[in-house]
C-alpha cells in the first residue's frame, strides 16, 4: 500500500534537505512498514514508505527510469492496480522491458508511454507522484473514488504533498494554523471536495490530477460520474451487476502476502467474503480467512434501536459456516477502547479531529489484530453509498430535505449536538447552517442531469451522487487511517469505478425493486448466502453499548471541564458543556451526546497535540 511524499522548489537546491526530506518520509513509517526510500535532486525530493504487496523483492520506491540517456522520471506511488497484467502485456507489446513484476513499474512505464493520460488506463486505488525531471514539473494523481488519500501544500516556490497532512507538516515550510473554513470544515459534517482543512492544504480530489511546474499549479478531473441512460431489463441488470462483481473480487484477490476479508454479517461484507471463497476455492487456493469485531457482553445484553435492530456474530457466524471460511472473532472490551495510548493512536492516524469516537478506536484495534494474521484484507465499505442501503435513501423525510441527506432528522453522529456547546459568538461567527447550505448548492451544481429526467428519480440521482462524492469519503478516510496505521491494506472492491458508474445510471425503481435497500446487490448474490443474512435489516458498523464506557467519557469530560485547563475555552462555553454533562446521566445516555462528548475530547486533543494556531 504505502505512504508517499515529496517536496518540490524552483529556487531552492534541495539535495541540503536531506534531513527535512527524510522527516517527511520517516512520519509515512507506519504506512509502509517494510522499507523506505529517498530520491534527491536540485528541485525535487522523493519519499516513500513500503507495505510489500506485490513483488516483495522488486517493487522498491522511488522507482526511477531514463532510457536513452533521457532525464530520470521518479515515481512514488500508494495504492494497488489491479488490470496491471493487461497494461504491462499491453506496454511490453510496445517494446518496455520491464525489471519487476510489481504494478509500481507498470505505472512508471504507463506514465512513459502515455504521460498524463496513463492514469485513464489503470483500475485501482491508487495516490501518486511523478517527478519528470526532464520537465521539472510533478504530477500528483488520485484514482476515481478517493480510496487513497492525497494532500498538498503550495509554497512560494513549488509544493509539499504527502499522503497524509502529517509528512506536509513534518517541513518548517507548512504553517499548523486553521482559520473560520477550516474549523467550519471540521463541525459541518459535509466533506468538501479539494479541502485541507489546515490554511494552505489542500487534498487532491478524487478523479482529479495536479501538475505543478515553475509556472504554477493546474488541476485537471480526469474522472468524474456522468449519466447515462440505462438499457438492459432488470434481469439483465443483476446478471451485469454479478459479473462486475465476480471480475472485481478476483482481480482484488491478487497479493504476494496473507490476504482475508473484513466480516460484519451484513449484506456487503458477506458477498464480499463469499465471491472471494468462492473463487479461491475454485482456484485451488484454499480457504478464506475472516475477522469480525464484537464486543465483550455485547451479544448478551443486546439492546435494538433504530439504527442497530440485531447484533452482528449470529450473522457473521451464520455466514462463515455456509461459505466456510477460518473465521476469527476480535473481542474487545471499553478498557480496550478507552485506553490513552490507543486514543492518541487514532489522533495520530487521523491528523485531523474528525474521528467517530469508540468505532474509530474499535476499528483501529481490529486492523491491528489483523496485522498479525494478514497483510491485505478486502472490505465491503461503500455498497451502501452504491447501492443505496442507508436509512435515508428510503426517509421521505430526508430525501426531501434541503440539504445532505444524513443531516437530515435525527443526528446519527452528535455533530449537531456538539455545536450547542460553543460560544454563542463563535457559533454567530461560523454559521454552520450557512456553510452547510452553501456546500450543499455546490454539490447539486455538480450532478450530472438526464435529459426528461424528473420526479422521484431526478431527486434520487441527486442523492446517490452526494453520497458517491460527499459521505463516501468520510468512511473511506476512516478506514484508511486506521487501516494503515497498522500497516494493513485494506481493499474495497465496491469502488471499482465500473460498478459504481454502472449502477449509479440505474433507475432508482431498479435498485429498490423488491421494496427493499440494496435491491440489486441481494438479488446478485442471493444464491452465495444463507437466508439469515439475505434477509437480514441493515444494521451500521456496531457501537459498544457498555454503559461503563459512556461513564468513563462523561468523567474524562467532567474533569477537564471542571479543570484550570477546561477544553477549547476559545470555542467551548464550559456552561453548555456542563449542562449536557449534567442531562447525560444514567446508562441510557443519549447517542448523540454521547457523539458529541467523545468529538469535544478529540478537538481538545488534536489542538493540544498538534499545536494549531487558530485564526479566528
Amino acid at each position: 500500500m504505502c505512504g508517499i511524499c515529496g517536496w518540490v522548489d524552483f529556487k531552492r537546491d534541495l539535495r541540503g534537505e536531506e534531513e527535512t526530506a527524510r522527516v517527511m518520509t520517516e512520519t509515512m513509517a507506519c504506512r509502509g512498514p517494510d522499507d523506505e526510500g529517498l530520491w534527491l535532486s536540485p528541485h525535487a525530493a522523493i519519499g516513500h514508505r513500503r507495505l510489500s504487496v506485490i513483488d516483495l523483492q522488486g517493487g522498491r520506491q522511488p522507482m526511477t527510469a531514463g532510457e536513452d540517456g533521457r532525464p530520470p522520471v521518479v515515481l512514488t506511488y500508494s495504492g494497488e492496480v489491479y488490470d496491471f497484467v493487461e497494461v504491462r502485456q499491453e506496454l511490453a507489446a510496445r517494446g518496455h522491458r520491464f525489471r519487476t513484476r510489481s504494478d509500481t513499474e507498470v505505472v512508471l512505464r504507463s506514465y512513459l508511454e502515455w504521460g498524463e493520460d496513463a492514469v485513464t488506463r489503470l483500475n485501482g486505488m491508487f495516490a501518486f507522484a511523478v517527478w519528470d525531471s526532464g520537465r521539472e514539473e510533478l504530477l500528483l494523481v488520485r484514482d476515481r473514488m478517493g480510496v487513497k488519500p492525497l494532500y498538498y501544500y503550495p509554497t512560494p516556490h513549488g509544493v509539499l504533498f504527502g499522503s497524509e497532512p502529517k509528512a506536509i507538516l513534518a517541513n518548517p515550510l507548512a504553517e499548523r494554523a486553521i482559520g473560520l473554513d477550516g474549523l467550519r470544515e471540521l463541525l459541518a459534517f459535509v466533506k468538501t471536495p479539494e479541502h485541507g482543512v489546515f490554511t494552505g492544504m489542500y487534498e487532491v480530489r478524487p478523479g482529479q490530477m495536479v501538475r505543478v511546474s515553475r509556472e504554477g499549479v493546474r488541476k485537471r478531473r480526469y474522472w468524474r460520474l456522468e449519466s447515462h441512460e440505462h438499457a438492459d431489463s432488470l434481469t439483465d441488470t443483476v446478471k451485469t451487476v454479478r459479473g462486475l462483481l465476480e471480475d472485481i473480487t478476483a482481480r482484488q484477490l491478487i497479493s504476494d502476502v496473507p490476504l482475508c476479508t473484513l466480516l460484519s454479517g451484513g449484506l456487503d461484507s458477506s458477498a464480499i467474503t463469499a465471491l472471494a471463497a468462492r473463487e479461491l476455492k475454485e482456484q485451488g487456493l484454499g480457504t478464506v480467512r475472516s475477522f469480525a469485531v464484537d464486543f465483550a457482553g455485547y451479544a448478551e445484553h443486546f439492546t435494538p434501536d433504530l439504527d442497530r435492530p440485531t447484533p452482528d456474530a449470529p450473522y457473521v457466524h451464520d455466514l462463515a459456516r455456509h461459505v466456510g471460511t477460518e473465521h476469527a472473532d476480535i473481542v474487545l472490551d471499553s478498557a480496550d477502547l478507552l485506553d490513552p495510548a490507543v486514543r492518541a493512536a487514532v489522533l495520530r492516524a487521523r491528523d485531523l479531529p474528525t474521528g467517530i469516537g469508540d468505532m474509530d478506536s474499535s476499528l483501529y484495534l481490529l486492523f491491528r489484530a489483523i496485522r498479525g494474521h494478514s497483510t491485505v484484507a478486502l472490505s465491503g465499505e461503500s455498497a451502501d453509498e452504491v447501492f443505496g442501503g442507508y436509512r435515508w435513501f428510503h426517509d421521505p423525510e430526508a430525501v426531501e430535505a434541503e440539504t445532505f441527506p444524513w443531516l437530515a432528522g435525527r443526528s446519527l453522529t452528535g455533530h449537531t449536538t456538539m455545536e450547542g456547546l460553543l460560544h454563542d459568538d463563535v457559533v454567530d461567527l461560523l454559521d454552520l447552517p450557512g456553510y452547510r447550505a452553501d456546500s450543499y448548492r455546490r454539490a447539486l451544481d455538480e450532478v450530472p442531469r438526464l435529459p426528461g429526467e424528473i420526479g422521484h428519480e431526478r431527486r434520487m440521482r441527486e442523492i446517490c451522487y452526494l453520497n458517491l462524492t460527499r459521505f463516501v469519503q468520510i468512511l473511506l478516510d476512516r478506514k484508511d487511517r486506521m487501516s494503515m496505521a497498522n500497516g494493513l491494506e485494506v481493499r474495497v472492491p465496491f469502488c471499482d469505478h465500473r460498478l459504481v458508474e454502472y449502477v449509479f445510471n440505474t433507475p432508482w425503481r431498479m435498485k429498490t425493486f423488491d421494496g427493499r435497500e440494496k435491491s440489486l446487490l441481494r438479488a446478485a448474490v442471493a444464491d452465495l448466502l444463507p437466508e439469515s443474512v439475505l434477509t437480514r435489516v441493515k444494521s451500521p458498523y456496531p457501537s459498544t453499548q457498555d454503559p461503563a464506557y459512556g461513564r468513563a467519557l462523561r468523567a474524562e469530560a467532567r474533569e477537564r471541564v471542571d479543570g484550570d485547563e477546561p477544553p477549547c475555552p476559545r470555542l467551548f462555553d464550559r456552561a453548555k458543556v456542563r449542562a449536557v454533562l449534567d442531562r447525560a446521566g444514567g446508562d441510557t445516555e443519549p447517542t448523540a451526546a454521547r457523539g458529541a462528548l467523545e468529538r469535544l475530547l478529540h478537538l481538545d486533543a488534536w489542538l493540544r497535540e498538534y499545536r494549531v494556531r487558530l485564526d479566528l
